[in-house]
């Protein structure tokens, strides 16, 4: 199983712009859909986003449809998650995690391995 590493978090101002990195370890994603989720304050952790490696597919949960963007690099075997037009209630942790099934599937539970996740507070 690929463990993953989530980087890029911080504080942004309403309005603003962030790239969050999940970077694999001790294999490649070659084969795997990469995901990230957010978990805010007494939350579940939710589906935000979705690509398949292979094929470059992504999905989106709607909230995210047009701000936000997934994206691979192969040659740095990172995912990446650049989110535009941040809104105050994008403030989570965001967590990446990684699955050999195409499927997308939304539920955190379906996981078994999560990074540590990158804190994103969206505060002026």
């Amino acid at each position: 199983q690929v463990q993953v590493v989530e980087s890029g978090g911080g504080l942004v101002q309403p309005g603003g712009s962030l790239r969050l990195s999940c970077v694999a370890s001790g294999r490649a994603f070659a084969g795997y859909s990469v995901v990230w989720f957010r978990q805010a304050a007494g939350k579940e952790r939710d589906f935000v986003a979705h690509i398949n490696w292979d094929s470059g597919r992504t999905y989106y949960v709607d909230s995210a449809k047009g701000r936000f963007v997934i994206s691979r690099d192969s040659a740095n075997n990172t995912v990446y998650l650049q989110m535009n037009s941040l809104k105050p209630d994008d403030t989570a942790v965001y967590y990446c995690t990684a699955s050999a099934s195409n499927i997308v599937m939304r539920a955190g539970g379906a996981y078994n391995d999560w990074g540590q996740g990158t804190q994103v507070p969206v505060s002026s």
